[in-house]
């Protein structure tokens, strides 16, 4: 049964996870592999070059919008094809992230936490975009 007094706050909670660990995912790429060192690992796995940046800046902005909880819920769902590619990457390395060349258990769990986002909202405290923009949302009837 869901508690209705407190699913919101574990929604939030999920949510800011989700979004920080978008977040980390991106800067892991900028700052520790560098641009080039994850064009040169795209390159070696068979995909485009260039869809390094595009991946982070997916990355990276997709999870603020998720932390902030500004569209959350759709912008769970475009990133899910971005895990996936990663999670392709990993497979063969086996199960735990840990392993030589990382295992897709991470890319796996992101998936999941944002398919859950997705299906169950923002929860508490988020942005919604209609808050933000007076009359963004409102209906004009004739």
């Amino acid at each position: 049964m869901i508690d209705a007094r407190t699913a919101p706050y574990g929604l939030f909670l999920l949510r800011a996870a989700l979004g920080a660990m978008w977040i980390s995912h991106a800067l892991l790429k900028v700052f520790v592999f560098t641009v080039a060192g994850f064009s040169g690992f795209l390159a070696s796995k068979g995909f485009p070059a260039a869809l390094a940046l595009p991946t982070i800046g997916a990355e990276l902005i997709g999870g603020l919008l998720i932390l902030a909880g500004i569209y959350a819920r759709p912008v769970a769902v475009l990133l899910i094809p971005v895990m996936l590619g990663a999670m392709s990457v990993h497979i063969p390395n086996g199960w735990i992230f840990s392993a030589a060349g990382g295992g897709w258990e991470y890319p796996a769990f992101l998936v999941v936490a944002s398919l859950t986002v997705a299906l169950a909202g923002e929860g508490a405290f988020a942005l919604k975009p209609s808050a933000l923009i007076p009359g963004l949302g409102k209906r004009a009837y004739a």
